[in-house]
């Protein structure tokens, strides 16, 4: 057995699913932990005991000994934190979004490419068997000339934490398009062979999120629906639909979805929580007939194929060049929606 890697966690909110998935794996030793929340870094700690608690990132970084960190903090820390763990000789799990913007994002690669260490995106949901399986099915041919995806993730009333850091634009970087839509659209662009973006014509609202906060007495600047049309350079096109709160009746509604000649490839979840399957249309005698398909049950976890790309040496599936092209693309929704016209993808 290789020498474990020794792994830290910054962020123990979003990042507690990080920290259990590493507390199981026979490759990984959690040898230090990271939070503000001096009660919630006492919890994990009493769990975790040989691991050292810091309140500082800086600290934490400064004291060395670590091989991989997790990076799950609010969206306006993610590069500031990705790249001093990058330059003090970590590789990098970076929770989605992977910055406020494609400058920070490029930022981050940079810094990556530099100190020579990964920089992986927390694409998670390109990790589940339906979507692994669907993966392996569009790659095949089996769609045939592919022209055309559509993608969303609606919900009924659920924008995160009202009140918190997710409904204040400058913390955050948006609202649901940059929170849910980046799984969404990530989905659809890595099920496709992740082309690129050409432009986009895009439209954002927030009455509904504007009246939940005022009912509630707390500040909320961010869209809670939006809607957008990605042109790719391959002449085909994304269908975007994200929403906090209104779009469905449902909880929570989602769907990807992959059209060719041949037939469509479908992830979308099972009643309205976060279980998945995958579905395939074929072209049989003309007609679209759908295949419920048989796949395994398990597949390699996010945080399994982040560990196995640090100890054997391999490039992550989740790369920051795919961050970099996601938040490009997420610019652009925001600003073609501000201006009200179709942008360039720069």
């Amino acid at each position: 057995m290789k020498e474990q890697l020794r792994v830290g966690v910054i962020g123990l909110g979003m990042g507690r699913h990080h920290l259990r998935e590493y507390a199981t794996n026979p490759q990984v030793k959690v040898v230090a932990l990271c939070d503000q929340n001096e009660q919630l870094l006492a919890e994990f700690l009493a769990q975790h005991a040989n691991a050292k608690d810091y309140t500082s990132y800086e600290k934490m970084l400064a004291a060395g000994g670590l091989d991989a960190v997790s990076v799950a903090l609010p969206n306006f820390l993610h590069a500031p934190v990705v790249i001093a763990a990058l330059k003090a000789g970590c590789h990098v799990l970076c929770e989605k979004p992977m910055a406020l913007n494609a400058t920070e994002a490029e930022a981050m690669l940079a810094a990556s490419k530099a100190a020579g260490k990964k920089l992986m995106i927390h694409f998670n949901y390109r990790f589940s068997a339906p979507s692994q399986f669907l993966k392996r099915y569009v790659k095949e041919g089996n769609l045939g000339q592919i022209y055309y995806a559509k993608t969303h993730w609606l919900r009924a009333n659920g924008i995160p934490k009202l009140g918190g850091w997710f409904g204040i634009k400058k913390l955050s970087g948006g609202g649901p398009l940059i929170d849910l839509g980046v799984h969404r659209l990530d989905l659809a662009m890595w099920l496709m062979g992740y082309p690129k973006a050409k432009s986009v014509s895009a439209y954002t609202s927030g009455i509904l999120g504007a009246r939940i906060a005022r009912d509630a007495g707390v500040q909320y600047d961010c869209e809670d629906l939006t809607t957008a049309l990605i042109r790719l350079e391959n002449g085909t096109v994304i269908n975007l639909e994200v929403s906090f709160a209104g779009g469905t009746a449902k909880d929570q509604d989602m769907v990807t979805g992959i059209y060719g000649s041949e037939g469509a490839a479908i992830q979308r979840n099972k009643g309205e929580g976060y279980e998945f399957e995958a579905v395939v249309l074929q072209n049989v005698a003309g007609a679209l007939s759908e295949v419920n398909p048989k796949y395994m049950p398990r597949s390699e976890t996010a945080i399994e194929h982040f560990i196995g790309c640090v100890s054997n040496d391999t490039e992550p599936d989740a790369s920051a060049e795919n961050g970099v092209e996601m938040m490009r693309i997420i610019d652009a929704i925001y600003r073609s929606a501000a201006e009200g016209r179709e942008v360039a993808v720069s």
